[in-house]
């Protein structure tokens, strides 16, 4: 099963640091970019993490949007994170996450979330935690998953999952039901209008929540996936513990999820899969190729 193209970041921009990019809820491709070094970290660990904060805040940083091949642009002003996670919200608005600046108070007490406006000035700030996932729908719902590290020690981002509005408010987070493990780490997030679905560690179950309220929690056949589609009764989980490149496609039943094919997922024209970044969104399944910065999707 191979990928297929969905979107590269235009020639004219691959000068620029990309500090973060997605697929918005609208089907966008969004780079966020920045010639600035005051966007860029001081050092980074031996593993990629990092060890600095930005020399500086604030800066500007440029936003592109593709949609089917149209390119257009939006300055973002006075960006304070060094940025991690960027989504689009509904009403022309758009959310960063990242590291506050030096001078902010640590963990989960720094304003480490940004709301921008259509016109590219910001709107209000919030501390949201140290969220791996961030996906927003276009029913005012943002959700953030979050990896173990975040999990055992920072407040907001013990629950694993998390709902928030658009104005930055907390709505909702998870809690086990009676018997259910707590989220010890959000291996894999999908979001559409109203729903999410959550994958975590340690049951490597799957978590399906409405915004109402419902909540199901099934057992699946998958350990370590690290990609999540979802199409009616049909589930499909990317990776596990033997490839990070295996495709798992399984049913949905009441109380569990059946797997009922295994094959390998392949870059367009049969090229191995390398290092990538997923992110959910439906029955899509967006791969995002670092070196190449370019967009590739699985639709399920």
């Amino acid at each position: 099963m191979a990928l297929q193209p969905y979107a590269r970041l235009p020639r004219e921009y691959r000068g620029l640091e990309v500090l973060a990019s997605t697929v918005d809820a609208y089907g966008r491709t969004l780079w966020l970019l920045s010639d600035s070094p005051d966007a860029l970290p001081d050092d980074l660990s031996g593993n990629g993490g990092l060890t600095a904060p930005p020399r500086k805040q604030p800066y500007d940083a440029l936003l592109v949007m593709d949609r089917n091949g149209t390119v257009s642009e939006l300055v973002l002003h006075d960006v304070h994170l060094l940025v991690g996670e960027l989504d689009a919200l509904p009403n022309g608005r758009f959310l960063l996450t990242g590291t506050a600046a030096r001078h902010r108070t640590p963990a989960s007490a720094a304003a480490n979330a940004q709301i921008y406006g259509r016109d590219g000035r910001p709107r209000r700030s919030f501390p949201i935690g140290w969220p791996g996932h961030l996906l927003a729908d276009r029913r005012h719902n943002v959700w953030t998953g979050y990896f173990d590290q975040a999990i055992y020690t920072d407040p907001i981002s013990a629950p694993g999952l998390v709902r928030w509005d658009t104005g930055g408010n907390r709505q909702w987070a998870y809690q086990p039901p009676p018997g259910g493990e707590h989220i010890a780490d959000c291996y894999a997030l999908n979001v559409t209008d109203g729903v999410a679905w959550a994958y975590y560690y340690q049951a490597f179950s799957l978590i399906e929540i409405h915004t109402g309220g419902r909540l199901t929690i099934r057992e699946t056949p998958v350990k370590g996936a690290h990609g999540l589609a979802v199409r009616g009764d049909q589930v499909t989980f990317l990776a596990d513990r033997e490839g990070h490149d295996r495709l798992h496609r399984c049913r949905l039943t009441n109380g569990a999820v059946l797997l009922e094919e295994k094959t390998i997922l392949t870059m367009p024209g049969g090229r191995p899969l390398g290092r990538y970044r997923a992110v959910g969104r439906a029955h899509a399944l967006y791969l995002l190729d670092p070196p190449s910065h370019s967009w590739h999707v699985y639709l399920a």
